[in-house]
């Protein structure tokens, strides 16, 4: 005898448990970690918002709207942004185009009342929801949301398929404005019906396709905020309430034995100097502060070349003896890594190796009098092309 499957992909809701389970076990189970799709969540569901009572929202100069095209044929996307007009809907095709606006909730206080079936959240962690109507074949591609949604199916059908195999290539077209999946392979496919609901965590490829005929869906999407989002607004708040006069110091300073190298001491002042840096890797450290110090109070930056210079005409003007003038704009500094060492000029980055790297920082005017492996002929042509060294021809007699 088979046995059931620990966390079944597909329930059955009723009127009393819209998760098919307790909210409890929801959490516990399938909360950020697997999909499940729900079927009859809400029996009988009667939708709050009638599609022309949606497309006269998104006509509204505030409201978040898309209107999305496919041409199946050429498979080419036409998004218009909105705010949409009548004349917009007038040009839509017979099938093939959906409509989405974002934050119903906000204009509709029946829609709105789909929030109190997800109380078990915490409020602060529910962010809108989006109703999206389309005509058959209608949808926005294979996709991939960085957040918890739970897909509501409000009016007519709606085929839906996914992939929870972890390892499904997640790489976006580029030429398409959606961020659209190059590969999809699903492992499995649902035909919803009005009162059917899928629960979608972060990360799982996804495709909503209308089906049969028009098609309603209400999305409720759940605020996550990146780390980069946390961290850049923990940044802003924490720098508000900090005093001018706390700085970066360092009065244990020995003398410099690599001339512009950031070593180990000084990275270590930074954990000091800096409130979550000692969470961060030594080597995210490195390349941060080298970037920033080296861009920190310049005034004006170096332009580069308007004509790229070859690494055979460098080579040449080279072996003639010129000099690399470093721009007076130009600032440097360097770190090395386990492996490899880092060149910072005026806050972009090289690869470099430790002499090269110390030698530029230590001269102004550089006379290349020694054979140099690729990494520094690479890191040469780089920085002159960028503006930050400036052959000047030799003055040798004849």
């Amino acid at each position: 005898m088979t046995k059931p499957a620990p966390f079944p992909i597909e329930v059955r809701g009723s009127a009393r448990q819209p998760l098919g389970m307790s909210p409890a076990r929801f959490l516990r189970d399938y909360w950020q970690k697997r999909p499940l799709l729900i079927r009859s969540a809400f029996p009988g569901f009667q939708p709050p918002l009638q599609p022309d009572d949606l497309a006269g929202l998104a006509c509204e100069p505030a409201a978040l709207a898309r209107l999305i095209v496919h041409d199946e044929k050429r498979d080419r996307w036409h998004v218009n942004p909105g705010p949409l007009s009548e004349a917009d809907f007038a040009k839509t095709p017979d099938s093939h185009w959906t409509l989405l606006v974002q934050d119903v909730d906000k204009w509709d206080a029946d829609v709105a009342g789909l929030l109190q079936h997800f109380g078990f959240l915490p409020s602060w962690r529910v962010d809108d929801v989006m109703v999206s109507y389309a005509e058959p074949g209608g949808g926005v591609g294979a996709h991939v949301d960085q957040y918890d949604v739970f897909l509501l199916q409000g009016l007519g059908q709606r085929h839906w398929a996914i992939s929870d195999d972890p390892l499904a290539p997640k790489a976006f077209r580029h030429d398409v404005e959606l961020k659209q999946l190059v590969h999809f392979e699903p492992t499995h496919e649902w035909l919803l019906e009005p009162g059917d609901m899928l629960y979608l965590p972060p990360g799982v490829p996804h495709d909503g396709v209308a089906f049969g005929g028009p098609c309603m869906t209400f999305s409720i999407g759940m605020r996550a905020p990146s780390q980069a989002e946390l961290t850049g607004d923990l940044a802003d708040f924490i720098a508000e309430h900090l005093p001018e006069e706390l700085r970066y110091a360092d009065p244990d300073l020995k003398p410099a034995t690599a001339t512009g190298e950031i070593d180990r001491a000084a990275i270590e002042r930074l954990k000091d100097a800096l409130p979550f840096a000692a969470a961060l890797r030594d080597d995210m450290l490195h390349d941060w502060f080298g970037r920033f110090i080296t861009r920190y109070r310049n005034a004006q930056t170096p332009a580069p070349l308007e004509k790229p210079l070859g690494e055979a005409a460098l080579a040449k003007q080279l072996d003639a003896g010129a000099q690399l003038l470093r721009h007076p704009w130009s600032r440097l500094a360097w770190s090395r890594g386990k492996s490899a060492c880092t060149l910072y000029a005026s806050g972009h980055a090289y690869p470099a190796t430790p002499a090269l790297a110390q030698q530029l920082c230590e001269q102004r005017a550089l006379t290349v009098d020694r054979k140099l492996d690729a990494v520094e002929r690479d890191l040469l042509l780089a920085l002159v092309n960028d503006g930050h060294l400036l052959p000047r021809k030799s003055r040798r007699r004849r």
